[in-house]
């Protein structure tokens, strides 16, 4: 059982996902403006939010950033919007994971018990005390702080968890399905999610996908990380 928020402000699809939820033993409130959300999030602990985007106050992408000013909780962006690049902005700014309307209460269900399996999982979870070293990358998993050369890259919850886990193994290419078992602590799911981070990760190391640097995607088998080639002087 969860602690659930619901921000929605379309009145018959707020009533079916609290009779979905309620029905599977969550517990729930819901609002239907980013402002009552903020309120209800500074007075109340909960478990997920799931936030619609058309909220008639403020669109539900700064709501976004505020509630992530506020709070860690584990957010489930609820869209029908499918924008790639707004995706991959809600991604970066806080976002846990999206569904795009309409969506199956199965759907949000399994979406819902990967990002609270997932949440659990870190809170748990004890991080490697040593610092991880992997050429010019040093990656503190207590700290949660990450630089390449000296200097200190920002990065999101997911992408720190991304990197971290591949420096935790490298030059090892790591299966996809491993990454989302382990990073995203699904058994299943879509390549782009994976796709999106590598993409903004690359962007924040200074490389690409074309001429990687540290992160070399093997088409078809999976992703490692290794220290940048240099060639022996002559």
């Amino acid at each position: 059982m969860a602690s659930v928020l619901v921000v929605e402000d379309d009145q018959f699809v707020r009533s079916a996902l609290i009779r979905h939820l309620t029905d599977a033993t969550h517990t729930v409130r819901s609002v239907g403006t980013a402002l009552e959300a903020l309120r209800e999030v500074a007075h109340f602990r909960f478990d997920v939010v799931i936030l619609d985007l058309g909220l008639p106050d403020l669109d539900g992408a700064e709501a976004l950033k505020m509630l992530r000013g506020i709070t860690d909780v584990p957010v489930i962006i609820a869209t029908a919007r499918d924008d790639e690049a707004e995706i991959v902005r809600l991604l970066n700014d806080g976002a846990d994971d999206y569904l795009t309307k309409p969506f199956s209460p199965e759907h949000l269900t399994a979406r819902m018990s990967a990002v609270l399996r997932r949440s659990r999982s870190s809170a748990g979870a004890e991080p490697p005390s040593r610092v991880l070293q992997v050429g010019g990358l040093s990656i503190d998993p207590l700290r949660r702080q990450a630089e390449l050369d000296g200097a200190r890259l920002d990065l999101t919850r997911r992408e720190f968890d991304l990197l971290a886990f591949l420096a935790g193994r490298p030059g090892v290419v790591v299966p996809r399905k491993e990454l989302l078992a382990e990073v995203w602590q699904q058994s299943y799911g879509d390549d782009q999610t994976i796709d999106v981070h590598l993409s903004w990760l690359r962007r924040k190391l200074g490389e690409t996908a074309a001429r990687p640097r540290y992160l070399h995607t093997l088409r078809g088998v999976g992703v490692k990380l290794e220290p940048p080639y240099v060639e022996p002087a002559s």
